[in-house]
């Protein structure tokens, strides 16, 4: 895109119910600091020039389904996360407020649900 230039801000939007409490969750996860709140908006970033992850308010949200069900509200998008001691990773995760899926689908993967239901990976990278 021609319009952007070197420092300018990029990511994603998560839409949750309780925006500021997702973000603190993310937070804590992952070490990063909430560098803006306000009234249905919280951002959250590794470093001044992103990327971000900002976290609106949606007054009907719905949890996605995970695994996937025909006709329920589908995961449009999740968060993969390396880490290199997948249960001692899971265990802080749970800790925090996640909760592990049901199902998973793979040995060096562990799907979690945030508080607001978001599934999300925490992914074994051995090479």
């Amino acid at each position: 895109m021609r319009s952007r230039a070197a420092g300018m801000w990029w990511g994603n939007a998560i839409e949750a119910p309780d925006p500021s409490a997702l973000a603190h969750f993310y937070s804590d996860l992952l070490g990063w600091p909430v560098g803006h709140e306000e009234p249905g908006t919280a951002i959250l970033a590794p470093a001044a020039e992103g990327p971000y992850l900002v976290f609106q308010h949606a007054a009907d949200f719905v949890a996605p389904t995970w695994p996937p069900v025909a006709g329920k509200q589908r995961p449009m998008m999740h968060l993969d996360f390396q880490v290199g001691d997948l249960e001692e990773a899971v265990a802080e995760a749970v800790a925090l407020g996640a909760t592990l899926a049901e199902h998973q689908p793979q040995d060096h993967v562990r799907v979690l649900l945030d508080p607001a239901g978001h599934p999300f990976c925490l992914c074994r990278d051995d090479g």
